[in-house]
């Protein structure tokens, strides 16, 4: 049996004045790789010059669903050679909803990226 009014709408269709909205749905790895392309021939002293890159990119899959995705680039140089190369694309699925255009991007380029950072980081160590 049920209270509702004839012809009324359900509570849950009518739209509720929300806050902002950014929660994470789902993370995985979009790619993972690791080169060495002169494996153990190394020759001379040991003295790598090791670089570390982060990048990040957004796509909106939908109105209120954006896929970001955290590049995170680490490579060893012994001169002009290169010893190693790693490269981790972590990405994440966030909903966001009512932010002002101004704290989006804000939210785009440092809130989820640093979401996504500890599974990045998981990952390179393993």
């Amino acid at each position: 049996m049920s209270n509702e009014t004839a012809g009324a709408a359900p509570a849950a269709a009518q739209p509720a004045d929300e806050g902002a909205v950014l929660a994470l749905q789902n993370v995985y790895l979009k790619d993972c790789s690791y080169e060495s392309p002169n494996g153990p021939r190394l020759d001379g002293n040991w003295n790598p010059q090791i670089s570390l890159d982060l990048q990040t990119g957004s796509t909106a899959l939908g109105p209120d669903v954006r896929e970001v995705v955290l590049t995170v680039t680490v490579s060893a140089k012994l001169g002009d050679v290169t010893i190693f190369l790693v490269e981790v694309k972590q990405a994440g699925l966030f909903v966001i909803r009512n932010l002002p255009e101004a704290e989006l991007k804000r939210a785009i380029s440092t809130v989820c990226p640093g979401v996504l950072l500890p599974y990045a980081r998981s990952h390179r160590s393993i």
